[in-house]
């Protein structure tokens, strides 16, 4: 196919060569402007309005890969476009660099270009965003999926653990499912195969599932809920616990890291591992007490005339299917025991408080009256003696000492209290989410800080290690770090889970923000040979891809996996993180060993170059695409071989993944080069990946499939953007946790409950919504909601963990009395140069005076500089 186009600049003198691929270019001529043409290059001696008008022959205009794809490659900002996307109607313009691509036929200018543009009031993602009300969970909540997730409960450190469920899409029935950990238990009474529990309160599935649910106090672990049929409500309580013993952190014995390694998915075990866990599963697998789980309901009549309520007591059952499991079992009425053949009870159950007399029971409860239903199921079956002493406990006690249990573990980190009730409580139970599947022994030992049903991943449990030392529980972030130090290759290669090479640069970059929070040496003396040796293997790494057949293809930089798609490229998010994890060991090094640190500070910056470079390089050869206000951006491929965005195409290949075609773009692509300061938030490379992504990848600025694996949330917070931020927080928030019960599903697919990685970075942009390092300057408050500012609401933090030291803030906002008030705090040590504390008004006033700072009007912040370890701060309207 023969095309005639031409590219317009508004200025400057360009000067370049035409490049094309899957097309010849056939003809070059200067129609404005003065200038000359020879082959393929081309030069313009004037400093006004270029024109130069290009005829292609056999180009591959049709949808699909190996399109023509044409690259200007001018001195100053060179780009490339698909042949296929030239249109007279719609030209490519690209404002910031001053140039446009048309039809031949378009005789217009840049400058009438631009004039016809701005007239259609085009606007972008981004500016319509900016445009709208700050976003609520409420407006997201109308507008994004509703994700209904099983369960977990459990103690934390012991991989003991139950799923329970009670409906939901596809489920008929409310069931318990003993796990060890990432495994669901399977039993000789079951012929090895896994066993779930199914039971059902009230008269069964109908046309109507009215089931609510809430945790304790909105953040235990500790599961409450109602289900309602007509007028009668059965309440229900769920609950784990130790069978015997009452609990307690002394009581609480845990499960060595390595078993816990066995359960898990994903895990990557050597044979040294094998047999060191074949040594230590027999005691593990032969405890003299179970874990519990206990489920007590109360019905209550709330009509005038009595009413029948029905319990199915729990059986063994073929998943959520209609048919009872093949498996014997027997129900003793007189004990309300219900057993394997054998000795073998896996439930006790009381009715009223005497002992279930039948397997299925309809019970008349008179008029504002309750009946009671309750079951005990251990984690395995227990013998009929053992049986009989959970019979004889009370639940309240039990309930009662759960609860003592987990308060305990939050009073033990730093306090938050925020306004948006919601929001607090998903910080609250997201924390001790995160540490009900944390496994190890206590009091000390590495700690194997799990993601979801997988083993703990270097750079998936970044977000969690991270937000455990943000509260404040150092020990448990430390002890997490050490299982991945303890566990490092003999290489100093860290990789623990299904070959994600990204592992060694995550780990070092948590182990880098561990001792910024702390300024651990102590600690860091001791790891010291593990972080050089992991260094070394990366310097290796490198050397292997320093060959000139890789210039401008990833020279310098290291190639693998980052994730589940196996892609063994020059990968921008692996090569972040290995940057991020070399430059905070020079940092962590500095004290300690000049002469390392020195020598690892060189190789981060010459990776940085490298990065840089294959970067640049990427934004030149990658095709532009369109905005919704009509210009156009460049774009940048996830590896230093792609050409441009893998789902647009440019080259053939099976994207797709995980259930979306922009993954390897969006979730692992370029985007973690700011994440990990390898480009400026400002820089123009920043802003094209941040205004394409927008456009191509996100959906109410979200991506999708695993939408917390981008990054660009926290892109918003760092670039002031604080109402893209509240889109992406909120909408990411709301369509993927559940919304009664706060645990995270991984995909939007229904895949993979409990899933802490998600969390975890729900968590991290709470925190630096909140607080945020910048160089030498503390943000606060960055990217609250101005709702949060309303009368008489108040944001507190107090010991939570910056690298300036521990931070305590208060903010009571009254504006009915024209008034907002705040405190910050910082413990003497290493003060920040200045204090940026952002106190937005609910309704947008700008306040008369400022005591206690200097007031910024655009960005409602109040910088306090010098800042000497305390200030009060006054607004007044």
């Amino acid at each position: 196919m023969r095309r005639r186009i031409a590219v317009v600049w508004k200025g400057g003198r360009p000067t370049g060569c035409m490049e094309i691929r899957n097309g010849v270019i056939r003809r070059m001529q200067v129609a404005r402007g003065k200038g000359r043409t020879r082959g393929k290059h081309f030069s313009f001696s004037s400093g006004g309005a270029a024109r130069l008008e290009v005829t292609v022959d056999r180009a591959a205009c049709a949808p699909g890969a190996d399109a023509a794809l044409v690259t200007v490659r001018t001195a100053k900002n060179p780009f490339s476009f698909f042949l296929r996307d030239v249109s007279a109607k719609d030209p490519i313009f690209i404002g910031e660099y001053g140039v446009a691509v048309t039809a031949a036929t378009d005789s217009r200018s840049f400058e009438e270009m631009r004039s016809d543009l701005s007239s259609r009031g085009g606007r972008t993602v981004l500016q319509k965003i900016e445009g709208e009300p700050e976003e609520s969970y409420d407006t997201a909540a109308r507008h994004t999926r509703d994700m209904r997730c099983p369960t977990w409960l459990g103690l934390s450190r012991d991989i003991r653990i139950f799923e329970t469920g009670f409906g939901g899409a596809g489920e008929g029935w409310h069931w318990v499912k003993p796990r060890f950990h990432g495994h669901p238990v399977t039993l000789d009474e079951t012929d090895g195969k896994p066993v779930r529990y199914n039971f059902m309160l009230g008269r069964g599935a109908g046309c109507v599932e009215d089931v609510k649910r809430h945790l304790e106090e909105g953040v235990l672990p500790i599961l409450h809920g109602m289900l309602t049929e007509a007028d009668v409500a059965y309440h229900f309580t769920a609950l784990v616990t130790l069978e015997r013993r009452r609990l307690t952190a002394k009581t609480l014995r845990g499960t060595d890291c390595r078993v816990a390694n066995n359960f898990s998915k994903g895990i990557m075990l050597t044979d040294r591992d094998r047999e060191e866990i074949d040594a230590l599963l027999p005691a593990a697998l032969s405890r003299d007490e179970e874990t519990v789980f206990r489920l007590r309901t109360e019905v209550v009549n709330t009509s005038n005339v009595g009413r029948y309520a029905w319990f199915l007591n729990p059986f063994p059952a073929r998943g959520n299917g209609f048919a009872a499991s093949t498996t014997k079992t027997t129900f003793d009425g007189r004990t309300g025991f219900a057993s394997f053949e054998g000795d073998g009870v896996f439930c006790v159950s009381k009715l009223n408080d005497r002992p279930m007399p039948q397997k299925e029971v309809a019970v008349l409860v008179p008029p504002g009256e309750t009946a009671t239903f309750e079951f005990v199921i251990p984690h395995r079956p227990v013998s009929t003696e053992r049986a009989c002493a959970l019979a004889r406990q009370d639940f309240d006690v039990k309930h009662a000492e759960c609860r003592r249990f987990w308060k305990h573990k939050l009073a033990a980190a730093a306090k938050i209290h925020l306004p948006e009730k919601r929001i607090d409580e998903m910080v609250h139970a997201g924390l001790l989410h995160l540490d009900l599947v944390t496994y190890g022994h206590e009091p000390d030992g590495p700690l194997a800080a799990t993601v979801g049903v997988y083993s703990p991943i270097g750079s998936e449990r970044a977000p969690i290690i991270q937000f455990t030392d943000a509260v404040g529980r150092h020990d448990v972030a430390r002890r997490a770090l050490d299982y991945f130090l303890e566990r490092q290759h003999d290489d100093g290669q860290m990789m623990n889970f299904f070959g994600y090479t990204i592992e060694t640069g995550g780990v070092l970059w948590s182990v880098g923000e561990h001792w910024r929070l702390t300024r651990d040496d102590t600690w860091v003396r001791t790891i010291a040979p593990s972080l050089l040796k992991a260094c070394d293997y990366i310097v290796n790494w490198r050397r292997r891809n320093k060959r000139p057949d890789l210039r401008g293809r990833g020279y310098g930089m290291v190639e693998g996996k980052v994730a589940d798609p196996e892609d063994p490229y020059h990968s921008f998010m692996l090569n972040a993180y290995v940057y991020a994890g070399m430059h905070r060991t020079a940092e962590m090094l500095e004290g300690i060993d000049v002469k390392q640190s020195r020598r690892i500070a060189r190789e981060a910056a010459s990776l940085k170059r490298d990065i840089r470079t294959a970067f640049g390089e990427m934004l030149v050869k990658s095709p532009v695409v369109p905005l919704g206000d009509g210009s156009w951006v460049p774009t940048c491929g996830p590896w230093a071989e792609a050409t441009g965005p893998l789902c647009l195409h440019a080259e053939k290949g099976n994207w797709f993944t995980h259930a979306t075609a922009t993954a390897r773009d969006s979730l692992i692509g370029p985007l973690y080069l700011i994440l990990q300061e390898v480009i400026d938030p400002d820089e123009p490379g920043a802003d094209f990946m941040m205004r394409y992504h927008a456009e191509l990848m996100h959906l109410r600025n979200v991506a999708f499939s695993q939408p917390y694996y981008s990054p660009h949330v926290l892109l918003h917070l760092a670039r002031g953007e604080v109402k893209c931020f509240l889109k992406a927080y909120y909408n990411t928030l709301a369509s993927l946790a559940d919304r009664e019960t706060y645990t995270f599903w991984e995909h939007y697919t229904h895949v993979s409950p409990h899933k802490t990685h998600e969390e975890g970075w729900f968590l991290m942009q709470t925190r630096r919504m909140l607080w945020l390092e910048e160089g030498d300057t503390l943000r606060l408050l960055t990217g609250i909601p101005r709702v949060w500012m309303e009368d008489g609401k108040r944001i507190e933090l107090s010991g939570v963990a910056s690298i300036f030291g521990p931070v305590t803030l208060c903010v009571v906002s009254k504006p009915v009395k024209g008034r907002i008030e705040a405190k910050v705090r910082l413990e003497p040590g290493r003060p920040p140069a200045r204090v940026d504390l952002r106190l937005p008004h609910p309704h947008q006033e700008k306040p008369v005076r400022v005591t206690g700072g200097a007031y910024s009007p655009d960005t409602e912040t109040v910088r306090i500089e010098p800042f000497r370890g305390a200030a009060d701060v006054v607004l007044e309207f």
